[in-house]
């Protein structure tokens, strides 16, 4: 007994030794917290100067894509008032009409309900049968004519009922439409507020003088390039009164969707311009572009609109002399800039 328990007793050292002699193991020191991404490094003012003109650029893209809807939706509105209309004369007509048939029913009746066919065989007298057989005609006429026209206006009624869900369908499509871009609108704008807004007083003023220079030296450029044939070219009748209004607009505001008389956007500006010359034309500069008459912008004389950027998202009316009036962007009133100062689509005339 007393030998077992020397051995325990020695297993039990032999089994600390071993653990105390084990090699301790080796902990990693824990990794260290990466720092925080660096910030970007600051835009220069002529990035920011372009990121600026590109948000006005998108503002003024949904700014047309409103002003559509909104013509969208006058339309309908209006087509909308004119069936209304139409339905309720239909009823007041198919009322009319039933009353008719309901007073030729009645009279029948009268006569001891018998048809006008067999009151007239019942007839004794010669003379009553010949009158009785002229009324017969007549009276069927008019009854054939009743049913007719109650016919053709139930139809009618129907036709007039199923083009006003189409008209509201439209127009709940456009005031969905301008939501959407009047959204936009803003959020574009403000961005570009919110952008400029960080930038120091003296960057403000830098940035104002870089956008300067960049439009003097693209008129520069253009007018240098021959592109204009002929800087003061005679206007017509119509076009010097189209000019004659847009240069008394000159430093009202920039209002997006605006069409004065206090305020403007680019299209409501030319379109008012030429509305006051009794020439109506299309609302947006899209538009504007899309269906009027297309001139060479060599040709192009007092009072043609010149259309700007590749999607046609911005107008001025050419005055002459290389210049045009416009309504620029948010912040920004009616004003003169060089023809050439902006990224030219081409050039439309309203009167041609």
């Amino acid at each position: 007994m007393k030998r077992r328990h020397c051995a325990a007793a020695a297993l039990t050292v032999v089994c600390a030794l071993a653990v105390l002699s084990a090699p301790v193991q080796a902990w990693a020191a824990p990794a260290p917290i990466p720092s925080a991404t660096p910030s970007p490094a600051p835009k220069s003012l002529p990035e920011v100067r372009a990121e600026i003109d590109l948000l006005y650029r998108k503002a003024e893209a949904a700014t047309d894509a409103y002003n559509l809807a909104e013509k969208q939706v006058t339309k309908q509105t209006a087509e909308l008032d004119d069936l209304g209309r139409a339905i309720d004369e239909g009823r007041q007509k198919i009322a009319r009409l039933k009353n008719q048939a309901g007073a030729q029913a009645r009279e029948q009746y009268r006569n001891g309900g018998l048809p006008p066919g067999t009151q007239l065989v019942l007839s004794s007298d010669p003379r009553l049968f010949l009158d009785g057989l002229n009324q017969l005609r007549q009276s069927q006429q008019a009854t054939d004519s009743v049913l007719a026209d109650l016919t053709r206006a139930q139809a009618d009624l129907e036709l007039y009922t199923e083009d006003a869900q189409v008209n509201w369908d439209k127009l709940e499509a456009g005031r969905v439409e301008q939501a959407r871009a009047k959204k936009e609108i803003n959020a574009r704008i403000d961005e570009a507020e919110k952008l400029e807004a960080r930038l120091e007083k003296e960057e403000r003023t830098r940035l104002l003088e870089l956008e300067k220079q960049a439009q003097a030296a693209a008129q520069s450029s253009w007018l240098s390039s021959g592109a204009l044939k002929d800087i003061n070219r005679e206007a017509s009748p119509s076009g010097k009164a189209a000019v004659k209004f847009a240069l008394a607009q000159i430093g009202k505001p920039y209002v997006w969707g605006a069409e004065g008389p206090g305020s403007y956007d680019c299209s409501g500006l030319t379109s008012q311009a030429w509305a006051a010359a009794k020439r109506p034309i299309p609302r947006t500069s899209q538009e504007q572009w899309a269906q009027l008459t297309h001139i060479a912008v060599g040709d192009m004389r007092p009072g043609d609109l010149i259309i700007y950027h590749s999607d046609a998202t911005h107008v001025g009316m050419y005055i002459g002399d290389g210049m045009v009036v416009h309504a620029p962007r948010p912040g920004r009133n009616v004003t003169l800039a060089g023809a050439g100062s902006m990224e030219i689509l081409g050039v439309v005339r309203p009167d041609a």
